[in-house]
């Protein structure tokens, strides 16, 4: 226990001049590589790929996540070079403080192994005669080495800056790409809505309108039979009776589907827990503070949640399931999790595809991993603001 305490605080210590020494010597060793295939790299994909896994790797660093973007190739080539001249110059230092580093065990070895012939000079081009001079290799080395472990983290953070702000997409590219997402995002709202419409005209019309006009067919029949016959006068009124109840139960689902009752009379964390409730495998549930949520994204989030869940008691096979919904700023994030058997795929159609269709529709986000194995997660991201 002992020991594991006093680990700790060294690896946090040395942890960034390590991962800072790494990053620099990688940088100094692609900008070497990218000179020796210069030509290759004129290739417009290859020297994609190349700025691509820089922006990746500078955002590991940097531990923030970096994703793929469209980014004009003329960016492409300024990075290549400002890549070359800098990453061999930042490499070249980094070299330097690492030789010193070595420099330090290396000089008393050296003095000690050769003590009277062949006598290594220092890092100040001293020759070795004793332990004195010896020394003085190791200390001035010393302070190098300190500087370096100093310097080191914040050189490599501003080269890895550096990167990202170079292989940034321009202000027009972000412009485009935006256009072209709402533009998608407008299409797919249209024809969300336009299968929304046709599918609540088809269960009015396959439903509730066939059992309303049963209705009128036996009250029409009661009618005639007013004079006649009291007792067939009562059994129509009893099964227009029964056909008005279905016929209105049907009428409140379709109402459902439109939006939830539920999510008026509990609001979203209520009407998430009812479902999870309802779920058909046991569902850990943690809700955050959401403050006030628009009543699209509610509903959105109350049908992303069922769906997922239906799916998880149908075709995961899981033993158990987490529902974690949180909201930060404008964003509202929910994230749903089984220890299923993984393996869901989003086909034309499906469940999955109709989750993205919602979210997208309001210009969110849908992420799905199903590994074959599980787990299977699914994130939503959608926009409050």
């Amino acid at each position: 226990m002992r020991a594991r305490a006093w680990s700790a605080p060294v690896i946090r210590a040395w942890s960034p001049p390590l991962r800072a020494t790494a990053y620099l010597l990688g940088e100094f060793g692609t900008a070497v590589m990218s000179i020796l295939s210069f030509l290759p790299l004129f290739h417009p994909s290859m020297r994609r790929s190349w700025a691509e896994w820089h922006r990746q790797r500078a955002g590991r660093l940097l531990g923030r996540p970096v994703r793929e973007q469209s980014i004009d190739l003329s960016r492409h080539l300024y990075w290549l070079a400002l890549h070359v001249t800098l990453g061999i110059a930042c490499g070249l230092a980094t070299v330097i403080c690492v030789g010193n580093a070595l420099m330090i065990v290396a000089t008393p070895l050296l003095a000690w192994a050769f003590p009277a012939q062949g006598r290594p000079k220092t890092v100040l081009d001293i020759p070795v005669a004793g332990w004195q001079e010896a020394a003085t290799g190791p200390s001035v080395g010393s302070v190098l080495f300190a500087v370096g472990c100093l310097a080191l983290p914040p050189l490599a953070t501003g080269y890895a800056r550096l990167t990202l702000a170079v292989l940034a997409p321009s202000r027009t590219r972000l412009l485009a790409d935006r256009v072209a997402a709402l533009t998608r995002t407008r299409i797919d709202a249209i024809e969300a809505h336009g299968a929304e419409l046709r599918r609540i005209e088809r269960d009015l019309h396959d439903g509730t309108q066939a059992r309303l006009v049963a209705v009128a067919m036996r009250l029409a029949v009661a009618r005639q039979c007013l004079d006649r016959d009291l007792s067939t006068v009562a059994r129509m009124l009893r099964e227009a009776t029964d056909v008005t109840e279905e016929a209105m139960v049907e009428l409140r689902e379709v109402l459902r589907g439109i939006y939830p009752p539920i999510l008026a009379d509990r609001g979203l964390r209520g009407a998430l827990r009812t479902v999870a409730a309802r779920g058909g495998v046991p569902v850990s549930i943690d809700i955050g503070e959401l403050h006030r949520i628009p009543a699209a994204i509610e509903a959105v989030a109350y049908f992303v949640v069922t769906e997922a869940l239906t799916n998880v008691a149908k075709h995961s096979r899981a033993t158990e399931a987490a529902l974690r919904v949180w909201r930060v700023e404008d964003v509202l994030t929910v994230v749903v999790t089984d220890n299923g058997v993984g393996g869901a795929r989003e086909n034309a159609g499906s469940g999955l595809a109709g989750l993205r269709g919602r979210a997208q529709a309001l210009d969110g986000r849908v992420t799905v991993v199903s590994p074959a194995g599980g787990p299977t997660t699914i994130t939503v991201e959608l926009p409050c603001g």
